[in-house]
């Protein structure tokens, strides 16, 4: 009995352990970005996607990405207004190129994106880092 006990204590112990923890794990509704809080969202038709078409906005993400370390490079700064200005630009990409393209298109386009932008990046990021922009 006394075995039984304290197995049962053992496990109710164990229980609450995991459950604290996974309530840890809950995510929050809070995006607030760490650095320049004043983000400007995303495009209304971008956050309203469809699950089949979330490629398209991968695409303009990328697109986004790229102008932001572009202009962070070109400018020798990284101020919230350089690295997150409007997505009118990325839209403007978007729609002139790629609106109309195939499936297999856009992610060839999303893969060239991310790679030129992973490419400026390390240029990028120790121009953010001393403005405390990172």
């Amino acid at each position: 009995m006394k075995r039984a006990t304290t197995l049962l204590c053992s496990f109710l112990l164990l229980l609450g352990t995991i459950a604290s923890a996974e309530r840890d794990l809950v995510p929050t509704l809070n995006n607030q970005p760490d650095v320049c809080p004043d983000q400007p969202p995303e495009p209304e038709w971008m956050r309203n996607t469809e699950a089949r078409d979330a490629y398209k906005r991968l695409l303009v993400q990328q697109i986004y990405r790229l102008q932001s370390m572009e202009r962070i490079v070109d400018a020798q700064n990284c101020t919230c207004a350089t690295r997150y200005p409007s997505w009118e630009a990325a839209e403007a990409v978007y729609f002139d190129r790629y609106s109309a393209a195939d499936y297999w298109s856009v992610v060839e386009a999303t893969s060239d994106y991310r790679r030129r932008a992973n490419d400026l990046r390390k240029q990028a990021m120790p121009i953010c880092e001393a403005a405390g922009n990172w």
